[in-house]
């Protein structure tokens, strides 16, 4: 028999808030955390703005010398795993860890610590490199520094799927716990690519934004949007079996009911223009969940601000939604936090979380210029209060990948 999932903790350390429910409060009070970048000497770039982590200083966290063995990106996901354990509420006496897995997911991994090692490289040679450079570096390790942080001995991985990759964390982890093969499991992702290399890649593929308004930057679904603009951060959630959780007496915020991925097969970067695989993505999860296209009150969409993206998934949303697609709610919270890449699945899990608790639909925020590509009801600029029973989160990766994730207010029945 099939286990409920459920959500029982939620941790976030973003460009809006160094816990989850600041980042929620800026959500509501429609704050937009893209500003100029001061990680990086901008000088010879034409990106100017980026979403990053506020007054954030490693020592607030960790002592000297983890500060040091801890990449950007990891730190970020230590943090809001440490939030996201201590509001659920597991301890060792309630929870055996060995069932405890850690599912946590990032686009890049530690490449600030790729950056700074390669300069070492070759301005000083081989010898200088340091030991942890490849421990610091790669992509898997803020899961396992995690489980390592807390003992969690049941499985641990880090999917990584581009943009996608923290929803692929919490829908994998959602199936897994549903059939049985964990009680509890960490699960989210983290980022921290701010820095020279990163917006240069991007720069030169023409992804970025290089707005200098930073309220005219990260416009998602807006005609005059030119590209998206860097977040970093991390977000997790604690997802659960439910009778585990009942027994605990945990504080659930909702449930999971229904994931759906698949891949466009059609670029590397460009999503497929007819919107098909992201649409099937979004009917798969409707069928997991058992639900129909008349009972998603609210899309939590990818909407990177991408003349590309957003054109796109507005195309599979009328695809996967058909009438129902002209009178439901969307909107893109990358107005506020710019896009965490490999994070942002978990954040705007996260955010719907929120959304489903307080009956508020977050605004797609900055929204000016109406697009005929883009037009489905976006939500602009002002919130809206409305009962949320279901809702639906996309993540959309770089190779295809596409995501789809349905949170449910949670019932007893």
């Amino acid at each position: 028999m099939e286990k409920r999932v459920v959500i029982t903790g939620l941790g976030a350390i973003t460009p809006i808030g160094k816990t989850a429910n600041e980042t929620w409060a800026s959500i509501e009070n429609k704050k937009c955390g893209v500003d100029n970048i001061t990680l990086l000497d901008t000088t010879t770039f034409k990106t100017k703005l980026a979403a990053e982590v506020k007054d954030y200083n490693p020592l607030d966290y960790f002592d000297l010398k983890q500060s040091k063995r801890f990449d950007r990106c990891t730190q970020f996901a230590v943090i809001a795993a440490r939030e996201a354990v201590e509001n659920s509420g597991i301890t060792k006496e309630n929870t055996n860890y060995d069932r405890v897995g850690t599912y946590v997911s990032s686009g890049i991994g530690g490449l600030i610590t790729i950056e700074e090692q390669c300069k070492i490289y070759y301005e000083k040679g081989n010898s200088r490199i340091s030991p942890m450079f490849i421990p610091m570096s790669i992509t898997n390790i803020s899961a396992g520094d995690i489980a390592i942080e807390f003992g969690f001995k049941g499985e641990s991985m880090s999917i990584v799927t581009a943009c996608a990759s923290s929803t692929h964390a919490i829908g994998e982890a959602y199936k897994t716990i549903k059939q049985g093969y964990e009680d509890v499991i960490v699960a989210g992702g983290t980022e921290a690519g701010i820095c020279n290399i990163g917006i240069a890649g991007f720069e030169n593929m023409k992804a970025l934004s290089t707005a200098t308004d930073k309220n005219r930057a990260s416009i998602p679904f807006d005609k005059e949007r030119t590209g998206f603009v860097m977040g970093e951060g991390s977000a997790m959630v604690i997802l659960e079996e439910l009778e585990h959780a009942k027994k605990r007496g945990a504080k659930i915020y909702a449930e999971v009911i229904g994931f759906g991925s698949t891949t466009d097969a059609y670029h590397i970067t460009s999503p497929d223009p007819e919107g098909t695989g992201a649409a099937n993505a979004m009917i798969r999860a409707m069928k997991d969940a058992n639900v129909n296209p008349e009972d998603i009150d609210y899309i939590n969409a990818h909407g990177t601000s991408t003349h590309l993206n957003d054109s796109t998934e507005t195309k599979a949303i009328k695809i996967a939604f058909g009438e129902r697609s002209k009178n439901i709610m969307i909107s893109s919270t990358k107005g506020n936090t710019g896009h965490l890449l490999g994070a942002a699945g978990a954040l705007e899990a996260l955010i719907c979380t929120k959304a489903i608790q307080n009956s508020f639909v977050p605004p797609t925020i900055n929204y000016k210029e109406k697009d005929e590509e883009c037009d489905l009801d976006i939500v602009p600029n002002e919130p809206r209060k409305a009962n949320l029973n279901i809702v639906m989160s996309n993540s959309l990766g770089f190779g295809g990948h596409n995501a789809s994730i349905i949170i449910k207010k949670y019932s007893e029945e």
